[in-house]
């Protein structure tokens, strides 16, 4: 066996070499050399340009509304993950296969059809949207419908995350404080959340990156209305159709900046807490 794993791990160096050479080619073709050219563009019209291009109402409005849609996906899949994986690995019950393969559902769904889902729900026309329109209460092309649309795209996120490490860890330390008296929400802060904190944040973390940049299923249900229901990433196709091409750049370059501090705080928990991070993939 060891003879094997010598053999099949001591590669030529040109082999090393062409492997690792091919990697960085695609690397530097289809993930730096686009995020340059962003920022090149976004920069090319000087500085104040490029932030009067993010200054503008209609691009305030955009940010605004990302971050306040990302705030409440990010809480929504936070609380619905921590309930689908302490359901899933602390109890046993039938149909948890069936959660389990429904939680992973918007990984095959097309985000578009999500969207045409809420507006079939939603919309003037749609199973619930008479009752809506006579209560006054506006859900689609609206912040309502736009929430509701990033949740579906991203609540697996966390879920999975806590799924396989709370399945790792068992269920004895609750148990424990269960017979010493603890009670049910005691038990949870004191003993599970601890335990998890590492991995629910990589999760949040993940949901976050997801929840800003989401595009196909917020387009559906945002209507494109500007200053109001359109998003960053809606406005950046908005000022590119309009050939604003370093007001479009301009947004997208805050987008990436963005995803760049989603990035530094996903490989600083993985550096300080690496062990715990890689126990939760190894297990799933």
């Amino acid at each position: 066996m060891r003879t094997r794993y010598h053999a099949a791990t001591s590669e030529p160096a040109l082999v090393r070499w062409l492997l690792i050479g091919v990697t960085l080619a695609f690397l530097a073709i289809f993930l730096l050399l686009p995020l340059v050219t962003v920022f090149a563009q976004a920069l090319a019209g000087g500085i104040r340009t490029y932030f009067a291009a993010l200054t503008e109402g209609d691009a305030l409005a955009a940010i605004r509304l990302t971050l306040i849609t990302a705030f409440f996906a990010v809480l929504l899949n936070t609380l619905f993950g921590l309930a689908a994986a302490w359901a899933v690995t602390k109890f046993e019950f039938r149909g948890k296969n069936l959660l389990i393969t429904l939680i992973d559902l918007p990984f095959s769904v097309s985000p578009v059809i999500a969207g045409l889902v809420f507006i079939l729900l939603f919309g003037s026309r749609g199973w619930f949207g008479g009752w809506l329109s006579d209560h006054g209460i506006k859900i689609v092309f609206a912040t309502p419908g736009l929430i509701l649309a990033t949740v579906f795209v991203t609540f697996p996120f966390v879920a999975r995350e806590l799924i396989p490490l709370m399945q790792a860890q068992g269920s004895d330390e609750e148990h424990a404080a269960l017979t010493l008296g603890a009670g049910g929400w005691r038990t949870f802060w004191h003993v599970t959340l601890p335990n998890i904190r590492w991995g629910l944040l990589y999760g949040i973390l993940l949901c976050n990156a997801r929840a800003m940049g989401e595009f196909g299923a917020v387009s559906v249900v945002s209507g494109h209305i500007r200053g109001v229901s359109n998003t960053m990433p809606l406005h950046v196709e908005i000022l590119y159709n309009d050939y604003k091409f370093a007001a479009a750049f301009a947004v997208a370059s805050l987008l990436a900046l963005l995803a760049f501090v989603t990035l530094g705080l996903k490989t600083l928990l993985e550096w300080h807490h690496g062990d715990e991070l890689a126990a939760l993939r190894g297990h799933r």
